[in-house]
């Protein structure tokens, strides 16, 4: 014990003869060990947003939504104005009740609409006709108010649920339940505020095909009685006419084994009905979920990858250096060696540098590394689109590890060169 004791004591001493060497030496170890640390807190992150989004929509749903068609190449002159017609047809919603199974709920959503106003305050949002069922089936949920009830339904009440992005838009100062706006020339009231859901910008709107926070709700029959099937999208110089009977169709399974066959089952009956108008889509979180797992374990494989990397170039920085240390020190090798010291002891000796070279380099890579997840943290507060990082002891204490395992390894060959010189050869060195 006193001989490790003494001897990291002289490893301690050699080093900081030398503080600028010794620093430079161990900045391949810092600057690999920060590196894996905030790649794996941003890429951990990331995962965990994707994943959220994926299980937002449904890990029992699968989500067959309209798709509006390519342009055939033959379009004329006159394409400024022509009715297209596409999607999802309530004829293909009886289909899929009738014949596939086992289904424990479908929700059907239609978009309707095209500007959303209250007073001078407008907002981007998207209006659609859907049923009470959608807030079982989701993951949404209200901040405050209710949903949407069977009586609202029956009596085509014109009331609305708002996602918390319109609210902030539309009722900047005030409560927006009882409140009221304009869908086009229809006049709504808002009876309940939905919950912010994390997939505003980034991989979740990606993935659920826009931000749910501006999304509007209204009774299925109030956007068939009052908007009805066709849509007048106007731009700049063109109408664009279309028909779209449903925009969206949630269907719940009630165990998740059966998703992967009903989608399977879906899928195939909307190539018999939609043959190759490529009008209809069908998403399937669970699917999503796999996927995004697998793309992580690949991620994750490049982290181990790019680490590797780094400190093997900090490795090879502390082997030279290293080297040029036994050259330098030839002759207190050969004095050590006069004195009783064995070859053990100039390995261990050797060593221990190393050892503590690397081990200090890991420690202060690992304090960069936490400084960088903090500051991308900071940084994804302002920008939205940015993931927060999320901070991996799995991968900081591996991190470590590595580093000065690599140390070790890496400065076994400048201790054993040392140990074996020939001690009157050494001592005669200048």
């Amino acid at each position: 014990m006193a001989f490790l004791l003494r001897t990291l004591r002289l490893g301690f001493a050699n080093l900081m003869l030398h503080k600028l060497r010794s620093l430079l030496t161990a900045l391949g170890i810092i600057i690999g060990v920060a590196a894996v640390i905030a790649m794996a807190a941003h890429g951990e992150g990331t995962k965990q947003e994707a994943l959220r989004s994926i299980l937002d929509m449904g890990a029992n749903n699968i989500i067959v939504r309209s798709v509006k068609p390519p342009a055939p190449a033959n379009v004329g002159d006159n394409a400024g104005q022509r009715v297209l017609s596409y999607g999802i047809l309530r004829r293909d919603v009886h289909r899929i009740e009738s014949t596939i199974g086992p289904i424990q709920a479908m929700v059907p959503l239609k978009r309707v609409g095209s500007q959303v106003i209250n007073g001078y305050n407008t907002a981007p949002a998207e209006v659609f006709g859907t049923t009470p069922q959608l807030i079982e089936v989701t993951s949404l949920r209200l901040a405050r108010g209710r949903y949407i009830s069977e009586l609202d339904t029956q009596r085509r009440d014109n009331v609305a649920v708002i996602g918390d992005a319109v609210a902030k838009r539309l009722f900047p100062l005030q409560d927006p339940v009882g409140a009221t706006f304009r869908v086009d020339e229809h006049t709504f009231t808002v009876i309940g505020v939905l919950r912010p859901i994390g997939l505003a910008g980034g991989a979740g709107t990606a993935l659920v095909g826009r931000d749910l926070n501006f999304d509007i709700h209204i009774p299925m029959q109030v956007a068939l009685t009052s908007f009805g099937d066709t849509r007048m999208n106007r731009g700049s110089g063109t109408m664009e006419i279309t028909q779209v009977e449903l925009t969206e169709l949630v269907v719940r399974t009630e165990d998740k084994d059966d998703v992967i066959p009903l989608a399977a089952k879906i899928r195939r009956a909307m190539d018999l009905t939609h043959g190759d108008k490529q009008d209809v889509t069908v998403i399937v979180p669970l699917e999503l979920l796999t996927q995004a797992e697998r793309t992580q374990f690949i991620f994750t494989l490049l982290i181990v990858f790019i680490a590797a990397l780094s400190l093997l170039v900090g490795g090879i920085g502390i082997m030279n250096i290293m080297l040029a240390s036994v050259t330098e020190r030839t002759r207190e090798i050969g004095i050590r060696r006069a004195m009783g010291a064995t070859r053990q002891h100039i390995i261990a000796q050797f060593l221990v540098e190393t050892t503590v070279l690397s081990g200090v380099g890991g420690v202060i890579g690992v304090i960069v590394g936490i400084v960088l997840v903090t500051a991308l943290w900071v940084i994804s507060q302002f920008q939205t689109q940015l993931p927060s990082p999320v901070f991996s002891m799995v991968y900081t204490v591996i991190a470590f590890c590595f580093a000065v395992l690599t140390g070790v390894a890496f400065g076994l060959y400048p201790a054993i060169k040392a140990a074996w010189q020939d001690p009157i050869v050494a001592l005669r060195h200048d």
